[in-house]
């Protein structure tokens, strides 16, 4: 009977899950892994620092709904990703990192990168495990799955030591688990779906705020026939964007700033598979009498910071699926035509107290510009402070996962990751990313991996020069004269991205703008437009969350 070792078992178990790509930077405790892909047909997908492998498998999972695989090597290969993965376990995203560790025959010895690893990926994954058996490994990777997909989703962490790793056991001795995941998901209580149902058809003024949650049920066609039977206004939040389109007539896009209006003035919110945290002011927007339907696969959720009228526990998909046929169809209710103006008079108003033909250039003229020459077929990744504000409300998202961004954890860092993984995913789009220029810097050596790898994404830098949205709450709380460790001067990005291999355009005035990005569409390769804004302007979202206290 033939052996296999750590690593060939490790690839024969992710093959059985349909991985295509583990997103890593090498080491010795994790080479197995490496040597087996070789022939086993998973691409290494290499990076300069291990925090933007665990951003790239993350943005696996948002792009493609398939759970991503990053693989880090022991200690300092481990902590590196530790942000990676907090910033997933913050968002509810599925992701499987896997640890190498120092041999098991050496604990407690001083071995080279020897930590507990375990104790410190419990408190930021769903699971966190360590292998002690060879040929327990396809077991293990076999829970871990279960784990990181079964209910609310998350990151999980396997650990699979050196010596584990290396060893080698006859393949009959080391089982395949089958059937070890279920699609059975719950569908809500039918008490509590008829109690959903009934505050449904007194309402007058109903909106729907669909969350992360619907991305991970799929539950964007039940979404709609829902929103049309009942003329419900829809607004989608956070990796929910664009599970209902937002071109569709029931659909609400813009700023937390927008939307406060409808929000406010709706008399029930059903709110699908979204947090009450602070993106919603801890619940504080939904005060009685308006009342409140609270659907999510995750029970403790239910209640959180804002107790519903009524909690449903289950599926989203098929918790919408039964509750169509619980309610009356109301289709042409003025009170969506009526939501959905506010919020477009309002974008229209701010809109128009803007000189988008100002120098410097307005952060708005340069979001508008880039969506106008990639257009709406594109992907859009969003990172930093102001800068993701100002490009998450003016972006389309008229498919699940077309603009995304970081979740509640603030996560500067996560754009060329997420970027790179997107345009892996979905070679024949363009892939835009608008990102700050601080946080461009987190990951910015990553323009190598982009080169390395012939991912041709567009990065566009928003550049205030400055840490903007840290650096105007400080202007704002302790006058402009007080400001401190903020300021960043011009970078040139745009340079950086020339040595590493790149394409690379410095632009100051507004109307160079379209040109640098239409000429970045047919070079090729991965390009970096590095554009100088006004840096006396917040976003206003920046301004009402700083004098509001959320920030």
């Amino acid at each position: 009977m033939s052996k296999m070792d750590g690593g060939q078992l490790v690839v024969k178990a992710l093959l059985k899950e349909g991985v295509k790509h583990i997103f890593s930077l090498s080491g010795g405790h994790i080479a197995p892994i490496y040597n087996v892909s070789l022939d086993a047909g998973i691409k290494i997908v290499d990076t300069r620092h291990e925090q933007a492998a665990a951003h790239m498998a993350e943005g696996w999972s948002l792009v493609t709904g398939e759970m991503g695989v990053c693989a880090v090597t022991a200690g300092p290969g481990l902590t590196d990703a530790v942000t990676a993965i907090a910033n997933a376990q913050q968002s509810n995203t599925p992701l499987l990192v896997l640890g190498g560790r120092s041999a098991l025959a050496e604990n407690d010895t001083g071995a080279l990168q020897d930590i507990d690893q375990i104790a410190l990926m419990k408190p930021i994954t769903k699971w966190a495990r360590i292998c002690h058996h060879t040929h327990r490994i396809p077991e293990y990777v076999a829970m871990a799955y279960r784990q990181a997909l079964g209910g609310r989703p998350g990151p999980v962490y396997l650990e699979i030591p050196m010596d584990i790793m290396y060893a080698k056991v006859d393949e009959g001795d080391a089982p395949f688990p089958t059937n070890y995941r279920t699609n059975s998901r719950p569908n809500g209580s039918p008490e509590a779906l008829a109690a959903a149902a009934e505050m449904l058809a007194k309402a007058e003024r109903p909106l729907i705020l669909a969350g992360s949650g619907c991305l991970w049920a799929g539950a964007g066609d039940a979404l709609k026939a829902f929103a049309e039977r009942l003329g419900v206004p829809v607004i989608t939040r956070t990796s929910g964007r664009g599970v209902l389109p937002d071109s569709h007539p029931l659909a609400i896009s813009g700023s937390m700033l927008h939307t406060m209006s409808p929000m406010t003035m709706a008399d029930m919110i059903l709110a699908l598979g979204t947090r009450f945290n602070f993106m919603l002011a801890y619940g504080k927007f939904f005060q009685p009498p308006m009342r409140v339907v609270q659907v999510d696969i995750e029970p403790t959720e239910l209640g959180f910071n804002r107790g519903p009228d009524v909690g449903v526990w289950g599926d989203i998909k098929l918790v919408l699926e039964d509750l169509v046929n619980r309610v009356p169809e109301n289709p042409d209710r003025p009170w969506a035509r009526e939501a959905k103006q506010m919020v477009d008079e309002a974008i229209k108003a701010e809109r128009a107290t803007l000189d988008l033909d100002a120098v410097p250039i307005h952060p708005r003229r340069l979001v508008e510009d880039v969506r106008d020459v990639v257009g709406g077929e594109a992907m859009f990744v969003c990172d930093g402070g102001d800068s993701m504000l100002w490009g998450a409300e003016a972006f389309p998202a008229e498919r699940p996962s077309a603009v995304i961004s970081t979740g509640p954890l603030g996560c500067l860092g996560v754009g060329l990751p997420f970027a790179l993984a997107a345009k892996l995913a979905e070679p024949d789009r363009h892939v835009v990313l608008l990102s700050g220029d601080g946080s461009f810097g987190l990951n910015g050596m990553e323009i190598d991996t982009a080169v390395r790898h012939d991912l041709p994404v567009i990065c566009v830098i928003c550049n205030d020069q400055a840490w903007g949205m840290v650096k105007h709450g400080q202007e704002m709380l302790f006058g402009h004269d007080r400001t401190c460790g903020t300021e960043l001067g011009v970078v040139r990005y745009d340079l950086m991205a020339q040595g590493l291999g790149g394409y690379g355009e410095f632009i100051e005035r507004p109307e160079e703008i379209k040109p640098a990005l239409e000429r970045s569409l047919t070079y090729g390769k991965v390009s970096c437009i590095n554009v100088m804004v006004d840096p006396t302007l917040p976003h206003p979202v920046t301004k009402y969350a700083t004098e509001s206290g959320l920030l």
